[in-house]
């Protein structure tokens, strides 16, 4: 047992005393403030409105049971397409 504590004891130390030559260098995008990534762009009035639309419908498949999804459509494919006829006033039914 004191055999394996002093081997520990022995090797943090040596690791503690290990020249900082041995540091990870930086990467070079660390290192140049200069370089940006492209912001984002803004989704237009349309897209931030199907994406509204989309989490809608969405949250009313996920309140569905499986019996109740059977009778509205058997796949989320059919269910988007008539929710989201539905919530843009399309729907002629």
């Amino acid at each position: 047992m004191n055999d394996r504590l002093f081997r520990a004891a022995c090797l943090a130390l040596s690791l503690a005393a290990a020249p900082a030559a041995f540091a990870k260098e930086p990467a070079p995008a660390e290192t140049a403030p200069s370089a940006k990534a492209p912001s984002a762009k803004a989704p237009s009035a349309g897209q931030a409105a199907a994406r509204e639309r989309q989490k809608t419908c969405g949250t009313e498949w996920r309140a569905l049971t499986d019996a109740q999804k059977a009778t509205e459509g058997p796949k989320w494919p059919q269910f988007w397409s008539k929710c989201n006829k539905r919530l843009k006033g399309h729907d002629k039914a």
